[in-house]
């Protein structure tokens, strides 16, 4: 026997579909009616999650220790190279010792103290320009660590100074940073 196809009959699972995902978007307390007799069930939506409690601030901050107390340290790695380099430069041997301080600054390029390890050099083969500027990247990368300033700042005095500007030299060691 065949089966009759009711024009409506196509249009049931597609109604269905749009039931479920109508009941899916309502509100938690709304209850669909009941089902009439022949309609296809349909799921209750999911109960909606109630959100965690919030919980209440702590009575005090943590306090953090303040950003003047950050110390800068070298990484085994570049202590080894840095010792490396200041014998180099004890022998005289000033090329050897730049490529060995660029071995560290390739691994710790935001370390003040590789910058001012640099500019000490550069001052010692006559570059001055370049131990300035090493100088001035030195401080921008020393912030919160006084020692490190402190010899940044006197590292920039002495490349001003070599380049016969005495009064900015001054100035710099005049600031706060040069104590």
């Amino acid at each position: 026997m065949a089966e009759e196809h009711h024009p409506l009959r196509r249009l049931l699972p597609a109604l269905a579909v749009a039931a479920a995902l109508g009941a899916c978007a309502l509100p938690a307390p709304y209850r669909a009616p009941p089902a009439a007799a022949g309609a296809v069930p349909v799921a209750p939506p999911p109960a909606a999650a109630e959100p965690p409690p919030a919980e209440a601030p702590p009575a005090e901050p943590t306090p953090r220790p303040p950003v003047a107390t950050r110390e800068v340290h070298l990484s085994a790695a570049t202590r080894s190279l840095v010792t490396q380099a200041r014998a180099q430069l004890a022998h005289g041997d000033l090329p050897a010792a730049a490529v060995t301080l660029d071995r560290a600054l390739r691994i710790e390029p935001s370390n003040p103290l590789l910058w001012i390890e640099v500019g000490r050099l550069r001052l010692a083969e006559s570059d001055a320009r370049q131990a300035e500027s090493c100088g001035r990247k030195a401080l921008a990368l020393a912030s919160g660590d006084r020692g490190a300033q402190s010899q940044a700042g006197h590292l920039l005095a002495d490349a001003l100074r070599a380049q016969r500007r005495n009064q900015e030299a001054r100035e710099v060691e005049s600031q706060a940073y040069m104590n």
